[in-house]
C-alpha cells in the first residue's frame, strides 16, 4: 500500500477535523451538479457550496447519462435535490477529440488495441449540453418544480456561461 501513503496521511489530517459525522446525506442546499470528471473542475466551489450542501455526479465530459438520470431522480425524491446544474466545461478532451483519436491515444497507453472501447464524444457542446438539460426536464420523475440549467465552465476564468 506504499503508493497511496501519502493519500492515507492527507486522510488522517482531514478526519482529524471532520465534521459530517452523522450527518444525514441531504443536499442542504437542494443542489445536485453533473460535471465532468476533470480536476480542474471544484464543482462545490465554483458555485460557493461546502461539502454536504450538493449531489454531485462526474463523468467524462459532463453528460447526462442513464445513470447521471438515476441520482437525479434519486436526489430529487430523496435527497432535498430542487435544482440541477448540467456543467461541462471548456477545452474538453471529449469535447476536442474524435472517438478514433481517443482510441488511438488510449490504445497507445495502454500499448494494446483500443478500438474496442467506447468514447462517446462531443461534437457541439451548446447543442449536447441543451440535449441534456432536456433530458432531465422531461423525465418522468423529475417533477416540473426542479429547476434545471446548464451551463459551460470555463476551466481558464472560473466562470459559469449559462447555456441551457
Amino acid at each position: 500500500m506504499s503508493e497511496f501513503d501519502d493519500l492515507l496521511e492527507a486522510n488522517r489530517s482531514f478526519a482529524a477535523s471532520f465534521d459530517l459525522a452523522g450527518f444525514d446525506g441531504i443536499a442542504r442546499a437542494g443542489v445536485a451538479i453533473v460535471t465532468c470528471m476533470d480536476s480542474r473542475i471544484d464543482p462545490l466551489a465554483m458555485v460557493g457550496l461546502k461539502p454536504g450542501d450538493a449531489k454531485i455526479f462526474r463523468n467524462p465530459g459532463g453528460r447526462v447519462t442513464q445513470a447521471a438520470l438515476e441520482a437525479i431522480v434519486l436526489g430529487v425524491h430523496l435527497l432535498n435535490v430542487d435544482r440541477v446544474l448540467v456543467v461541462p466545461h471548456t477545452r474538453c478532451a471529449v469535447a476536442s477529440s474524435t472517438e478514433q483519436e481517443l482510441r488511438e491515444r488510449v490504445g497507445a497507453s495502454a500499448g494494446m488495441d483500443a478500438t474496442w472501447q467506447s468514447f462517446p464524444v462531443v461534437r457541439d457542446q451548446a447543442a449536447t449540453l441543451t440535449e441534456d438539460v432536456h433530458r432531465v426536464r422531461t423525465h418522468p420523475l423529475v417533477p416540473g418544480s426542479v429547476k434545471v440549467a446548464g451551463f459551460l465552465y470555463d476551466v481558464d476564468s472560473g466562470l459559469l456561461q449559462p447555456v441551457a
